[in-house]
């Protein structure tokens, strides 16, 4: 049998009645989201459910909604028996990641993700910073761009590495304007700014990561009983120490999902499971690889159908 790989989406994924379906129909995945609105002292619930989508999309709010959502459908595969061989996350995913893997409680994580976001907010004031999806230039290219831009005074940083001729750049409001206009003149097929409130994985996500340090420091984090693949390194991490040092450096690094999607394939893995809102990831595993089977788990439909699917192989 093919390995099995758990990946679990991140910001940008969320949507007004995401999890209603499973929250309603599963005690374990209703379970998850009391548990959540406990642990962060608010209603989780009721904004996943009736939104507004306004608040949802708030990056304080969208990220411990996206880790319930997550961790809750994870419980469905456990009724059945399902475990995978790799779990990884994209960039906010990872803590989904890690409390499949048993390395965090998810009271601890969904605590964690809404620090996280607050402090990834309060970094870089509203409308100071970007991100922008480059379509159709190499990685050596945009990291020029970045450079050139970056020692002409702004700052413009890799930021997602998400799939052969799809790249992320974060940095500054006027960085990214020059950068995207760098970039068509370089022959990008596209330019796209991004929907979010900073310029997240970039340098200026520093002050937030040396605040949030020690915020993990707090937090119990144990070797994962399921290897986890880290979006820094794109490589299996296991040491508590380690996996918290990571954390801290995913908020200013790049999120290499490409390498990571290939590492996990080098290990075995045949089969990734998108687990929660959306199905963004995926579709950038299809543009990484197409003889690997991918599947979206974000319905009892989508979910029935995995089911069959694997407990078939």
């Amino acid at each position: 049998m093919s390995k099995v790989a758990f990946l679990f989406p991140g910001q940008g994924s969320q949507k007004v009645g995401m999890g209603t379906e499973f929250f309603s129909s599963n005690e374990r995945a209703n379970a998850i989201v009391e548990q959540a609105d406990q642990a962060l002292g608010f209603s989780l619930r009721e904004l996943m459910k009736e939104g507004p989508e306004e608040t949802l999309k708030q990056t304080a709010y969208a990220q411990p909604a996206l880790v319930t959502m997550s961790t809750a459908v994870l419980q469905l595969f456990h009724e059945q028996g399902i475990q995978p061989d790799y779990v990884a996350g994209h960039s906010l995913g990872e803590y989904a990641a890690l409390v499949a893997s048993d390395a965090i409680s998810f009271e601890e994580a969904v605590v964690l993700v809404h620090e996280r976001g607050t402090l990834m907010e309060q970094a870089v004031p509203n409308g100071q910073g970007a991100m922008v999806a480059v379509l159709g230039l190499e990685q050596e290219t945009l990291q020029s761009i970045c450079t050139e831009v970056t020692d002409g005074g702004e700052v413009v940083d890799l930021a997602n590495l998400n799939c052969p001729g799809q790249i992320v750049l974060s940095g500054t409001a006027e960085g990214i304007q020059q950068a995207s206009a760098l970039a068509k003149e370089k022959g990008a097929r596209r330019a796209l700014p991004l929907a979010v409130s900073g310029p997240f994985h970039s340098s200026l996500m520093k002050p937030a990561a040396e605040q949030f340090e020690a915020n993990l420091h707090r937090a119990t984090i144990t070797m994962p009983m399921v290897p986890v693949v880290a979006n820094v390194t794109a490589d299996v991490v296991h040491a508590p120490e380690v996996i918290r040092a990571l954390l801290a450096e995913q908020l200013y690094s790049p999120v290499r999902f490409e390498e990571s999607i290939q590492r996990m394939i080098d290990l075995g893995v045949q089969t990734f499971i998108e687990i929660g809102a959306g199905n963004v990831l995926t579709g950038l595993v299809k543009k990484i690889n197409r003889d690997v089977q991918a599947y979206a788990v974000n319905d009892e439909a989508s979910f029935n159908k995995v089911v069959e699917v694997l407990k078939g192989e």
